[in-house]
C-alpha cells in the first residue's frame, strides 16, 4: 500500500517561493505518473504539474509553467513541488497523487489511484 505525505505549505506574499514535498512510503512502479493538484475554496480539484517516474518527463498547466517546477528524487522516493513568482491565485490546498500509465487526460483526478492529504499554500498580495 502507497501512502503520500506532503509538507512545506505555508504563508508568503506575492512573488515569494515555496517548495513542496511528498514523501511517499511503499513501491511506486516506474510506470506510474506522479502529480501535484490543488484545490482552493469553492473550486474543483485541478493539476498543477505532473511526471511521468519512467523518463521523468515533465507536464505542466498554462497558469503554471514558467514558474513551477515539478522533480522527484528517486533514491528518497519523494516528489518535490519547487513555486516560484507565486501569486494569490495560487493559493489552495496542495495535494501530492499517483497513478498507473494509462490512456486519459493527465490531469483527469479520477485516474489518480493515490492521494495525500494536502498541504495549504497562502499567497499575500
Amino acid at each position: 500500500q502507497v501512502q503520500l505525505v506532503e509538507s512545506g505549505g505555508g504563508s508568503v506574499q506575492a512573488g515569494g517561493s515555496l517548495r513542496l514535498s511528498c514523501a511517499a512510503s511503499g513501491y511506486i512502479d516506474t510506470n506510474y505518473y506522479m502529480g501535484w493538484f490543488r484545490q482552493a475554496p469553492g473550486k474543483e480539484r485541478e493539476g498543477v504539474a505532473t511526471l511521468y517516474i519512467g523518463n521523468a518527463r515533465t507536464y505542466y498547466v498554462d497558469s503554471v509553467k514558467g514558474r513551477f517546477t515539478i522533480s522527484r528524487d528517486n533514491a528518497e522516493n519523494t516528489l518535490y513541488l519547487q513555486m516560484n513568482s507565486l501569486k494569490p491565485e495560487d493559493t489552495a490546498m496542495y495535494y501530492c497523487a499517483a497513478r498507473p500509465m494509462s490512456t486519459g487526460s493527465l490531469f483527469n483526478t479520477n485516474l489518480y489511484k493515490y492521494w495525500g492529504q494536502g498541504t495549504q499554500v497562502t499567497v499575500s498580495s
